[in-house]
């Protein structure tokens, strides 16, 4: 009896070592970047520690484009992040901060997360998320936007609402680059495009620090050009609809409210300011063949990608 299940055991046991010989041998590897003592470097401060982190600005970059994009995003679209994000390090750089760093790792700025974030968050997948991540890099080294040859306030955000906003109706300056565009992707790829919930009308109003009242009157009183909302009064209280899009927690200030009954159901288009790049555009135009130049160019008017 022993004889024949070692017979039967030994051929599943050379089975066993084979796969494992090949697997070694085929194992993905970790692509690595060579820097020497003059690759420019960037002051990132980590919020979470409180801490400031002397990095090289490539790698840097790559934090970012893990933070901030799905790794699963076409190249053409990961190239695109990726100049877009180097570009508004770039100009951090050179604004006149007083801080004692370059750059904050949060939504503040831009969101970046290191090796073993990144570990925890990918697992299994992480060589091949950062090897893909840092192909989108390394093809598109040293590239930035620059528009009259000057480096670009280069805002991206995840989902446009169908158009992009020109950024003097969402922030305070207009720039000659940040003009609104078709962005008609959006509603094919992204899973934010659209989205609805209801909320009771006595949250409804305790968090927008109203009294309550049992019916619901909104008037639109300022919007963008493209139908986002600026102010709005409800219950004849005037707000700011960026304060309404905080303190309920929406995906944008593109959003239309009815009273149902004893809720209040809200709908939201895209995500984000939209002011600049939609990331989700970029991924739609990737999807359909147009490089990350093209993408680039599109939602940043007349520019040009120079290189350092």
């Amino acid at each position: 009896m022993k004889k024949i299940l070692v017979i039967f055991l030994f051929p599943l046991f050379l089975i066993l070592i084979s796969y494992a010989l090949v697997h070694s041998f085929t194992r993905e590897e970790l692509i690595r970047f060579q820097y020497n003592q003059h690759d420019e470097k960037i002051k990132v401060f980590r919020e979470e520690t409180g801490e400031t982190e002397e990095l090289y600005f490539e790698d840097y970059i790559v934090g970012v484009l893990a933070g901030e994009m799905p790794a699963n995003f076409e190249l053409e679209a990961l190239k695109a992040q990726a100049v877009a994000a180097r570009s508004y390090a770039l100009k951090k750089m050179l604004s006149e901060n007083q801080a004692d760093y370059d750059v904050i790792d949060t939504v503040a700025n831009q969101v970046y997360q290191d090796e073993e974030e990144l570990k925890e968050r990918w697992g299994n997948d992480y060589v091949s998320n950062m090897n893909k991540i840092k192909t989108a890099v390394l093809e598109t080294k040293g590239e930035y936007i620059a528009y009259n040859g000057e480096v670009i306030e280069a805002f991206f955000f995840s989902t446009s609402s169908g158009k992009t906003e020109n950024s003097e109706e969402v922030f305070t300056s207009a720039r000659p680059y940040l003009k609104s565009v078709d962005s008609s992707w959006d509603a094919k790829v992204s899973p934010v495009f659209q989205v609805e919930n209801d909320m009771s009308l006595h949250d409804f109003y305790t968090k927008l620090g109203l009294p309550y009242q049992d019916s619901l009157q909104i008037e639109v009183v300022k919007q963008t050009s493209t139908g986002r909302m600026k102010q709005v009064k409800i219950n004849g209280t005037e707000m700011n609809a960026s304060d309404i899009r905080q303190k309920l927690n929406l995906k944008s200030t593109y959003f239309t409210m009815e009273q149902v009954g004893n809720n209040v159901h809200i709908q939201t288009k895209g995500y984000g300011h939209g002011v600049g790049m939609s990331q989700y555009g970029a991924e739609g135009m990737a999807r359909e063949g147009k490089t990350y130049e093209e993408i680039i160019k599109h939602y940043y008017q007349g520019v040009e990608i120079k290189k350092l």
